[in-house]
């Protein structure tokens, strides 16, 4: 079994798709190569083949793998559920709610099931890339790291370092992560990658071989800034406007504080036809023709937010001037009477007023419910998929006209005078049928542009691997693995 780890000078450095762009190009050459992300800090996920739950940006890298994920891929995947405190998954399953401090001291146990998973996967594959979380250069998280040097030490991994030129300051970026790392560490850094370059790479000058001259570190090439590119975020979500055509159907997203699952849009953000947009905290809230709303890992925290932002009275004004409203997990719990979470599973215990849009009662229970799905909506019969990562049992009288069945099972509620839908199912967008079949709902006329979101999220793993051979010195990153 042979390695690499990836980690970054900073986050959002462009870790998770330089790791996708590696695996892609190694699989594409026929080897047998896994994803590997010790420690994850997200509100995106996936549910794996095994039933568990695992970062989104993790998955989508066994995607270019071409291999199913699994929980061992991400075996810490911690969901932020306040300023300070987080769900705590372990190899796929919860583990209980923490906050920093505690976790801080929970990490050397957390170390155990890290290195259970990374044995797990090297028995089943030829090579892993590793991804690092963050910056190892972070002095107050250092004591206990499973996330970045401490795993590639206890692993013996060879790392590269990955600098984003794009932010500004890359040689400040990647020469004082070096100077912030002991010896042991320093050496393990093999070579040094420049991400995200704008241009023609002749205009760094003489910088590349300054950076290998005062490092003694290879630089293993400088990989270009590729515009357009739309894959699985990690966690970040853009507040702006999509490009669509004259006439397109205008979506809303309210941004959640903890929204999860953003990635459910991102077959909208292609769509020709519809302009999407996120708004954030205090914007202003543009007219619309459907507003979602999204998941949430604290639902009644963002309910209140939702009332606090003044939405509840948008969306009651949207609604009677004929606009159509959608939740999703989360937002379809919102759309009820109450949320009720007497034994305190996302926060302090107790009960928030929802919408009051459907005849719906939800109550937060111990077991998440994490499972992969595929159905019919129940009205058209248009085929769909997703997957369930949610905790509410949903109980009304609202149920008894269900927006989907799962292999029988009916699932969401349509409102009578089919203004209000929604439903549990995430990635129900994913599908180019069941898409075209909730933007109709939404108003959405002469439809011609079917985007086929699933072919578009390889293509655009093809075109980071060719970017590899484009820009990268191949046989380097091959001797590296090689020497692992």
């Amino acid at each position: 079994m042979q390695s690499l780890m990836v980690q970054g000078t900073t986050s959002d450095s462009g870790k998770s798709t330089i790791v996708a762009a590696l695996c892609r190009w190694l699989h594409r050459q026929g080897v047998s190569v896994a994803p590997f992300k010790p420690q994850n800090m997200a509100l995106n996920s996936a549910v794996t083949e095994d039933g568990g739950e695992i970062g989104r940006s993790t998955a989508l890298q066994a995607l270019a793998c071409g291999i199913e994920p699994h929980s061992d891929m991400n075996p810490v995947l911690l969901k932020p559920q306040s300023d300070r405190g987080a769900q705590v998954i372990l190899r796929g399953q919860v583990y209980g709610n923490m906050d920093a401090v505690d976790y801080h001291g929970f990490k050397a146990e957390a170390r155990n099931s890290v290195m259970a998973a990374w044995e797990a996967l090297k028995a089943r594959y030829d090579v892993i890339i590793v991804e690092g979380a963050g910056s190892p250069a972070e002095i107050n998280l250092r004591e206990n790291d499973i996330a970045n040097m401490g795993f590639a030490e206890a692993a013996d991994l060879p790392v590269l370092l990955v600098g984003d030129i794009d932010r500004g300051g890359v040689f400040a970026q990647l020469v004082g992560t070096l100077e912030l790392l002991s010896q042991t560490e320093r050496d393990r850094v093999t070579g040094l990658l420049i991400n995200r370059f704008r241009g023609d790479p002749a205009l760094l000058g003489n910088g590349v071989e300054w950076l290998e001259d005062y490092t003694g570190k290879p630089v293993v090439g400088v990989f270009p800034y590729l515009q357009g590119l739309i894959l699985d975020a990690e966690d970040s979500v853009g507040l702006t406007g999509t490009d669509a055509e004259e006439g397109a159907l205008n979506v809303v997203v309210p941004a959640l504080p903890r929204m999860s699952n953003h990635n459910d849009f991102d077959p909208l953000r292609l769509h020709p036809q519809v302009n999407l947009q996120f708004i954030g905290p205090d914007q202003p809230k543009p007219g619309a023709d459907l507003i979602i709303l999204p998941g949430s890992k604290s639902t009644r925290t963002d309910r209140e937010w939702l009332k606090q932002q003044g939405w509840d009275d948008h969306i009651q004004r949207h609604l009677r001037y004929g606009g159509k409203v959608l939740g999703i997990c989360g937002g379809f719990q919102m759309l009820g009477r109450t949320i009720a979470d007497p034994d305190g599973i996302e926060g302090e215990p107790g009960e928030t007023e929802g919408l009051n849009l459907l005849d719906l009662e939800t109550r937060l229970v111990e077991g998440k419910q994490l499972r992969r799905v595929t159905g019919v909506f129940a009205e058209s019969g248009a085929p769909m998929s997703g997957y369930e990562i949610h905790n509410g049992v949903t109980t009304g009288s609202a149920l008894e006209r269900p927006l989907v069945s799962i292999e029988g099972r009916p699932d969401g509620s349509v409102s009578d005078d089919q203004a209000i839908a929604g439903c549990y199912i995430h990635g129900v967008f994913d599908e180019a049928a069941a898409c075209d079949t909730l933007l109709s709902w939404a108003g959405l006329t002469n439809q011609y542009a079917e985007t086929d979101y699933q072919q578009h999220r390889l293509s655009e793993l093809d075109r980071l691997a060719e970017a590899v051979t484009a820009n990268l010195r191949s046989e380097a990153l091959f001797q590296k693995i090689s020497d692992a």
